[in-house]
């Protein structure tokens, strides 16, 4: 476990964020920071603040991603899923959220809209070449291994 510093926002106050919703949830719950409810008409896509900011140590992301029931049930998902918070970034934290459902969705303050996962990366180095060592795959793409 690493520990994150966190700065709750004046939107944020008033509630529990972000948390945990079982002992072995992957995932923290984030809540919608917002006075007034929104609603997203089917199609529509809008930003949801998330009420608070974020010191994550260099290495780590966080990534904001759906939640399961709000995905299965309504068809609203963060649509740059997994929206990824970077190290150096201090602002608030906000998801990207799309209503890919067939009815309005509204979302109200303090309701789950997504779910906050750590990661660790790895950051690459590009070395440009003339040709790349063969395989069996090759270049073959899209469904190129079967079904």
């Amino acid at each position: 476990m690493i520990s994150i510093p966190l700065k709750i926002l004046p939107n944020g106050e008033g509630f529990p964020y972000p948390f945990y919703a079982t002992n072995l949830s992957a995932g923290m719950d984030v809540l919608a920071a917002i006075q007034d409810s929104v609603t997203l008409r089917p199609g529509e896509r809008g930003v949801v603040p998330l009420g608070f900011c974020l010191a994550i140590p260099d290495g780590v992301e966080a990534q904001i991603r759906s939640r399961s029931g709000l995905a299965a049930k309504h068809g609203v998902c963060v649509l740059n899923a997994p929206g990824t918070i970077d190290p150096d970034y201090r602002g608030e934290v906000g998801a990207i959220l799309i209503n890919l459902g067939n009815e309005p969705f509204t979302i109200e303050r303090g309701m789950r809209v997504a779910q906050m996962v750590f990661a660790q990366f790895v950051r690459g180095e590009l070395n440009r070449v003339s040709d790349l060592p063969e395989t069996v795959r090759g270049d073959g793409g899209f469904g190129s291994t079967g079904v």
